[in-house]
């Protein structure tokens, strides 16, 4: 199963506070559902677990159930329905709207008076009309409905909670959404489901460790690299001072230096410097080397 599904796994074993919490989260599910109008309300989800919620919430909400049921052994998505004008009415008359005079949706905040009510209210927005995505891929957390009043206040509400969403469109859906792993941690604390907050950055944590390893590989990786070939062109510069002839003139220092590179082609400069007898620093076995390229251009000149 998804992030997504086990997270509402999660946020379907709380159990609602008050009745008013109950009511509160059904507000959320119906106006992020799939319909809310005077003549049927539907929500639809894949998660049996949730079906098995709305049912309950809906006869502790409205004292109602649905006329149209799902098969419990039915695939795929199921749809939880009511078309009776005489249930659909009660349930508008609960959060103060007329089914016969209401032109477009809103939030009833009057529905919404006490903190608690509130959290149930989001979650019921994220059971229904919410989705989050895997933290081991990327970070992304966002609620859909069709309703524009409906989104606009929604956001208001996370604003006064202390959150800081973004807002888009897409395909005639209002969306609001999360980007940052901080703040969908946060999210999904302040719904109810903590154990998901914690896997998001856990997830977060190994995916930072895992990047800076990676960095520090690709940085050795390529300081080798860069040794490796400034160690093969130092020695084929000492080939051709032998070739010469004047190797055996050269300065005691400079001929160690030497003979230090050749048999140590794998090492860097800090690392001859040290393994010189006697140690010297690394701008010192620099100087040497730059001394032995200045006489191998001196004797290409000659030639």
């Amino acid at each position: 199963m998804s992030f997504s599904y086990n997270a509402k796994v999660e946020l379907c074993r709380l159990s609602p506070e008050e009745n008013c919490c109950a009511t509160a989260e059904c507000y959320g599910m119906l106006l992020y559902g799939n319909t809310f109008s005077m003549r049927e309300i539907r929500i639809v989800t894949g998660n049996k677990i949730l079906g098995k919620r709305i049912v309950s919430l809906f006869l502790s909400a409205f004292k109602t159930s649905f006329d149209t049921m799902p098969d419990e052994d039915e695939p795929g998505k199921q749809a939880y329905i009511i078309t009776d004008s005489k249930k659909i009415g009660r349930i508008f008359e609960v959060f103060g709207f007329s089914k016969e005079n209401l032109l477009a949706h809103h939030v009833n905040l009057g529905v919404l008076e006490n903190e608690c009510c509130i959290k149930s209210f989001i979650r019921g927005v994220f059971l229904a009309g919410g989705a989050v995505t895997d933290p081991s891929k990327s970070y992304h957390l966002e609620l859909v409905t069709d309703h524009f009043n409906v989104s606009r206040q929604t956001y208001s509400i996370l604003l006064e909670a202390g959150f800081i969403p973004k807002e888009t469109s897409r395909s005639g859906n209002y969306i609001i959404y999360f980007k940052q792993s901080a703040a969908i941690e946060d999210f999904l604390t302040f719904i109810g489901a903590p154990i998901h907050a914690m896997e998001l950055m856990s997830a977060k944590i190994e995916k930072d460790v895992r990047n800076t390893v990676n960095r520090k590989v690709n940085c050795d990786t390529a300081n080798v690299s860069k040794t490796v070939d400034a160690a093969a062109a130092q020695i084929e510069i000492i080939k051709k001072i032998k070739a010469s002839g004047v190797f055996e003139s050269l300065p005691d220092k400079l001929k160690q230096a030497a003979v230090l590179r050749t048999e140590n082609p794998e090492l860097s400069i800090k690392e001859l410097a040290e393994i010189s007898n006697p140690p010297v620093t690394k701008s010192c076995m620099n100087h040497r080397m730059r001394k032995l390229v200045d006489i191998s251009l001196q004797k290409s000149k000659k030639i």
